[in-house]
């Protein structure tokens, strides 16, 4: 059985005295150093966090602004294409009406040279004939 003796106390009081020093110079700086890693944790969480949101927000808009110029640019490629479209088909109808304005040209040309050489075709067989008749005539 224990006994309880004068050294009892003494020890009791020397644990209870280095408990307390212990308590001072070790646990509480400790503690402190834990809650102050732990805030320090939250705290980088927290701010990983709210840079994450922030990231995700950033992408985000960057994406509508993408989406937004990509709309631009096929708008103003289907626009420069309708224009080349229209300029190509108005240069085609102008070209086919100066080829048919060149052919109407060459064909009253033809027209107006075959009228000629009628006339002096027919003139030359009347000449022709003429002479034919008088040289019968003569004979």
């Amino acid at each position: 059985m224990i006994e309880l003796n004068k050294w009892f106390f003494v020890q009791l009081v020397n644990f209870l005295f280095l408990m307390i020093i212990l308590n001072i110079l070790v646990f509480r700086p400790l503690l402190d150093l834990f809650q102050k890693r732990k805030e320090a944790t939250e705290g980088a969480l927290e701010e990983a966090k709210r840079l994450n949101e922030e990231k995700d927000r950033i992408i985000a808009e960057y994406q509508k602004e993408l989406a937004a110029a990509r709309d631009k640019a096929r708008e103003i490629y289907n626009t420069l294409r309708e224009e080349g479209l229209k300029k190509q088909k108005e240069l085609i109808e102008a070209a086919h009406e100066e080829a048919l304005k060149e052919i109407e040209k060459a064909q009253q040309q033809i027209k107006e040279e075959t009228e000629r050489a009628r006339k002096e075709l027919g003139e030359a067989v009347r000449r022709f004939s003429e002479e034919i008749v008088k040289k019968l005539v003569e004979v």
